[in-house]
């Protein structure tokens, strides 16, 4: 598939003898081509045509263009655009070259662009409009792009079918699993036998449609799909095992998100999650939880990886794993913002209890605003294995601060902090709180 993009992107360029290249309606990079004097560049004239744009450096480069790009070229209407748009140049913004916007669109729904670079040699080529028909390079660069335009639907068409095929082998009921996984395993082939990982995102807000002026030009959110994921669905995140409430909670406290996004990644070694990790990282962005985005810790999202597995049979195992270190992710900074479920400890056991009506007993009292310092410091105390210098050290403070914020801390739980089975409790209460 990825070939004959390329050869469709290289027709327009050689045509019109621009560098071009093609991204999704996310902005993803597809395929491009650079044209130099009626002959494809050497990779010295790339270098030299990528220095002069930034925007399309890092388009190539890093394969996607950043959201602040994203927003200004959406500016000029090109989700909404029937017909090709010109963009004027920005330097304040990077974009040093102005471009032509070819809409990618299948039965009436936009599914990329492709861009025409411009130094200035296509600024009398003509659009087309009330003046005119366009310039008939152009016109046929069209109905090349509406031959992109099929192929991107057909292939979210075919991501669409993987997708509901994992969401019912993943959570669906008992019968029709199995035909969920045959349906799977014929269309993963030799996939389908592994090594495999699921990979959890929560909560998912992908940022597709989110201008509902674009709603009608966005009738279906497509899913991204990263290299080497063979299957992605949305599916509701049941509860966690309580309220996000605890030593380090926030505003946002209290509300659990109502969707996460399942991604089924292929590994090259059931002992290497790498390809998971690396396509976490992606879908991440994708929902606004990259470095990119504003906000505060808990409004962003966070990814979990499950335990590698063998095969399709033992996914719906998987899948609370992936979950859980996800929701491990969000409680506790030192983990995220994508977490392993080997590695999220006593998180494990606490994502796989039921839902709660509040924090324990034990740590309510510790829990309130004016406390939250005492609850910090019972916490690190705990996660330091009791050992006062360490914690002490950890913290900033001195001993006999902390020996002081301890007492406090035993006053207000009625625990005692020299007992084993008192520690436990408080620890586990207390990382409970987080979830």
């Amino acid at each position: 598939m990825l070939d004959d993009y390329q050869q469709l992107v290289d027709e327009i360029s050689a045509a019109l003898g621009a560098p071009t290249t093609l991204e999704n309606r996310d902005f993803e990079l597809i395929a491009f081509g650079a044209h130099d004097s009626g002959a494809y560049s050497t990779k010295a004239d790339e270098a030299d045509e990528l220095a002069l744009d930034p925007v399309r450096t890092r388009s190539i480069l890093r394969r996607r263009s950043t959201a602040a790009v994203r927003a200004w070229f959406e500016g000029f209407g090109i989700a909404r655009a029937q017909a090709p748009l010109r963009i004027p140049p920005d330097p304040g913004a990077g974009v040093f070259m102005g471009r032509i916007c070819l809409p990618v669109r299948h039965r009436g729904v936009v599914h990329g662009y492709v861009w025409l670079l411009d130094d200035g040699h296509l600024s009398d080529l003509e659009l087309g409009g009330p003046s005119g028909p366009p310039d008939p390079r152009l016109a046929r660069a069209m109905e090349t792009a509406a031959r992109i335009g099929a192929l991107l639907a057909a292939e979210a068409q075919a991501d669409e079918e993987l997708g509901g095929q994992l969401r019912d082998l993943l959570t669906g009921p008992p019968g029709g699993r199995d035909t969920a996984r045959t349906a799977l395993r014929a269309a993963l082939r030799g996939a389908a036998d592994g090594p495999l990982a699921l990979v959890a995102v929560t909560p998912w807000a992908p940022r597709d449609a989110s201008n509902a002026e674009d709603a009608e030009d966005y009738p279906s959110a497509r899913l991204p799909s990263p290299p080497g994921v063979a299957a992605v669905c949305v599916l509701p995140v049941p509860p966690g095992p309580g309220p996000a409430a605890g030593p380090a909670a926030g505003p946002a406290a209290g509300r659990s998100p109502a969707a996460g996004l399942a991604a089924l990644v292929r590994l090259r070694a059931s002992t290497a999650l790498d390809p998971a990790r690396t396509a976490a990282e992606h879908l991440l962005r994708s929902a606004g939880g990259g470095p990119e985005r504003s906000g505060t810790v808990r409004d962003r999202g966070f990814a979990g990886v499950s335990a590698p597995r063998r095969g399709l049979d033992d996914l719906p195992a998987a899948w609370p794993e992936a979950l859980a270190a996800a929701r491990a992710a969000r409680a506790d900074a030192r983990l995220g913002p994508v977490a392993e479920w080997s590695a999220i400890g006593p998180y494990r056991l606490l994502a796989a209890l039921p839902a709660q009506a509040g924090p324990d007993p034990v740590v309510q009292a510790l829990l309130k605003p004016s406390h939250a310092e005492l609850a910090r410091t019972a916490e690190a105390f705990l996660d330091c294995a009791g050992q006062a210098s360490r914690t002490a050290q950890a913290l900033g403070i001195h001993r006999q601060t902390l020996y002081y914020r301890l007492s406090r801390v035993e006053q207000l739980t009625g625990l005692d902090l020299d007992a084993g089975e008192d520690r436990l409790l408080l620890h586990m209460a207390l990382k409970s709180a987080r979830l």
